[in-house]
């Protein structure tokens, strides 16, 4: 893709300007995007997936910017030739604060950035008791991070909850240099229709979450709606919830016999190895056997 050579931002934005939806998957940790990295070229740092995984805690503000960037570095020098997208949440309360981690993100190779426009205490999208910043502070703060940029790719996001607020957010974030508009928690088909006219030319993101408020929706639906880019924040996670608990239960009926599984050491090893370069990394011959 030579993405280091153009750009990763502008590389991004050439993947947004094609004529499909842009699938972007959201990952929690190292191994949940090695996973990921081979079934798709763009990945989402979740927030709510970091503050589950990094902290043990819900998505309510905890995360600490410097993991963030430390991820993506490591993000970064695994997948040189994956789209990232981070999610910066407000970009951690000032605005100083959010062009210095745009500065940050850049330098480590980020793609992108989601910046909103909630205010503290703030909530996953698709939660209640969201708050939203005045409309003028907000875009003062998002003016400051695009005017930080250089290349990457800056997505508007609002968290109103009521349409016409919703629609009024949408067209003013389009009015900016933000490279694509998204709301988050949109309610229906019909209120996605409404933002795809707000936002004129403006590419326009989609984020839908499994138990959330927005519809689920394929990616030809959203063709059909105008979406240019489909965020999925939580799909490694909740499988990763699931499975976990899964193996546990089975694996204490068993009375703490391994029962047979399709990954071992082999295979974990061999997925593993493709972020050391693709270097081939020895597995001892006892655990081959005992994997196959």
């Amino acid at each position: 893709m030579g993405h280091a050579a153009t750009g990763y931002g502008e590389a991004l934005r050439r993947a947004v300007a094609s004529n499909r939806v842009t699938p972007v998957i959201g990952v929690f940790d190292m191994l949940s995007a090695s996973v990921a990295a081979r079934h798709y070229d763009a990945l989402f740092v979740s927030g709510f997936g970091l503050a589950a995984s990094h902290y043990g805690l819900p998505d309510l503000g905890f995360i600490a910017w410097p993991d963030v960037v430390s991820f993506v570095q490591r993000l970064r020098l695994a997948f040189p030739r994956h789209h990232l997208l981070v999610d910066i949440d407000d970009g951690y309360v000032d605005p100083e604060v959010a062009c210095h981690v745009v500065r940050s993100l850049e330098q480590v190779g980020a793609s992108g950035v989601v910046l909103e426009d909630q205010r503290r205490p703030r909530r996953c999208g698709h939660v209640g008791g969201k708050q939203v910043l005045p409309l003028p502070e907000y875009l003062e703060k998002l003016g400051r991070v695009l005017d930080t940029r250089t290349d990457l790719f800056v997505v508007a996001r609002t968290d109103a909850t009521e349409e016409p607020e919703m629609l009024r957010r949408a067209a003013a974030l389009a009015g900016t240099d933000a490279d694509a508009v998204l709301v988050d928690g949109v309610p229906s088909v019909e209120v996605i229709r409404g933002v795809r006219e707000a936002a004129g030319a403006t590419p326009v993101v989609f984020n839908q979450i499994a138990g959330g408020r927005s519809p689920r929706l394929d990616l030809a639906d959203l063709a059909g709606l105008g979406v240019d880019v489909a965020i999925y924040s939580t799909p490694c996670l909740f499988a990763a919830h699931a499975a976990i608990d899964d193996a546990l239960v089975e694996l204490k009926r068993r009375d703490g016999a391994l029962p047979d599984g399709p990954v071992g050491v082999a295979e974990s090893q061999a997925l593993l190895a493709r972020n050391t370069g693709d270097r081939e990394v020895p597995v001892p011959r006892a655990a081959r056997a005992l994997s196959g």
